[in-house]
């Protein structure tokens, strides 16, 4: 059996992002992290191909950017490791991206279960999941806090999903594609003898020749970026007696605002 997963290097969340005098996204010399999100769903891919004795391979689209966080996952404990980036090719773009993505699976082939994370934390989306999905023609099962039971050779999984109303366990047929909560594991910190063994791997590249597969037209275009504009602030401090004097003073000020 085979679990496969896909990763990106993305800014800290505690980094400033600005757009440049150039246009460009940028966040200065702060190093890039895997997308936090991705986390879980790196431990689960771990987790699952070690109880099913099978092979594990974490897949980043894009360019050189994301090798760390294909080294990171590899130093966690991922086997394989691979890049799929197509000079041509706008990522941004989701239909583009699942293309890419599902052209992949169907090169590595006998895949049995994709993991993702919940979405991506730097373009806060996680439509390319379902679209993946959909291109591959599997089951789709987001929002997963939980993988009860998983009989690959049965083709079957069970897992248990967070609703707003509560949880709710479902069933599947594999192959499928999931997304990971957050609280679903701990993910594990790499060791040091995997990070050495990380640092020295060599990460093979594929483009859309190599998957044999013809890009699909973008259906969407970014035109540009610019920084949000500057908003002025100004804080009072309330000057009265007690908290409960100071309380109906905010009050009566947040009506002369209409905030309330």
């Amino acid at each position: 059996m085979h679990v496969v997963t896909f990763t990106r290097s993305t800014p800290d969340t505690a980094a400033k992002v600005w757009v440049d005098a150039d246009g460009n996204v940028t966040w200065g010399d702060v190093a890039t992290v895997v997308n936090p999100w991705d986390e879980y769903s790196l431990e689960e891919t771990i987790v699952q191909a070690n109880s099913g004795g099978g092979e594990s391979t974490v897949i980043a689209i894009g360019s050189e950017l994301h090798n760390d966080a294909l080294k990171h996952s590899m130093a966690m404990g991922i086997k394989n490791a691979l890049r799929v980036e197509e000079a041509k090719a706008d990522i941004n773009d989701s239909l583009v991206w699942s293309a890419l993505a599902a052209g992949a699976i169907g090169k590595i082939g006998a895949v049995d279960l994709v993991i993702f994370g919940k979405e991506s934390v730097d373009v806060a989306t996680d439509q390319h999941t379902y679209q993946l999905a959909r291109r591959l023609g599997w089951t789709m099962l987001s929002y997963v806090s939980a993988i009860l039971e998983a009989d690959y050779a049965a083709g079957v999984i069970k897992v248990e999903k967070m609703l707003e109303q509560g949880k709710q366990v479902v069933s599947a047929k594999l192959p499928a594609v999931i997304s990971v909560m957050k609280g679903i594991n701990e993910p594990r910190y790499p060791n040091f003898l995997g990070i050495r063994k990380a640092a020295k791997a060599t990460i093979p590249v594929w483009t859309a020749s190599d998957l044999g597969i013809d890009l699909p037209q973008a259906a969407t275009a970014v035109l540009g970026y610019a920084n949000p504009p500057a908003r002025e602030v100004s804080t009072e401090i309330i000057a009265a007696g007690d908290m409960e004097a100071k309380t109906q003073v905010l009050v009566e000020r947040l009506f002369e605002e209409k905030v309330l």
